[in-house]
């Protein structure tokens, strides 16, 4: 097995569940987020010499998860921010309030919402992932917070 083999296995290891629980979100369960997982690293590993490593290894892989997800091929050059998908959070609407500020949020701001808090990702990884900067994401999420703030009427979610 060679190396790039290896860490893609760690990175599945490791990650799985951060990955179903992320594309969950976009395709409506958990039983079509494992296949869309399970895909992604297939294609991940039959692709594995195309990547670049111009970003993480584990950010690639989202890409490739996403477009399985979003059902069609992207083209590379285009921002996922460009053509972002209809994610709703599985888990929220156990909040109704919650759930509704969510889904009241402007489609960019909902996904690194979701990148950041329901999949786990740290602000690097989401940059690579929409390719932004990492400020962007600073600035989306600061803006995400202050309306979700807005619409849940509670200041401590401002300072997050």
């Amino acid at each position: 097995m060679d190396q790039r083999s290896q860490e893609l296995e760690q990175l599945y290891r490791e990650r799985y569940v951060a990955f179903r629980n992320g594309m969950a979100g976009i395709v409506g369960s958990s039983e079509r987020a494992r296949d869309v997982v399970q895909e992604a690293f297939a294609q991940a590993l039959r692709s594995r010499n195309q990547f670049r490593g111009e970003g993480s290894l584990e950010s690639w892989v989202w890409k490739i998860a996403f477009r399985i997800a979003l059902g069609e091929k992207r083209s590379s050059s285009v921002s996922l921010l460009d053509e972002v998908p209809a994610v709703t959070p599985i888990g929220v609407e156990r909040d109704p309030d919650l759930d509704a500020a969510i889904r009241a949020l402007p489609p960019r701001r909902r996904l690194v919402v979701f990148l950041r808090y329901f999949a786990d990702l740290p602000y690097a990884q989401i940059a690579d992932i929409c390719d932004v900067s990492e400020g962007t994401v600073a600035a989306t999420l600061a803006q995400a917070h202050e309306q979700l703030a807005d619409a849940l009427n509670m200041e401590e979610v401002k300072g997050r």
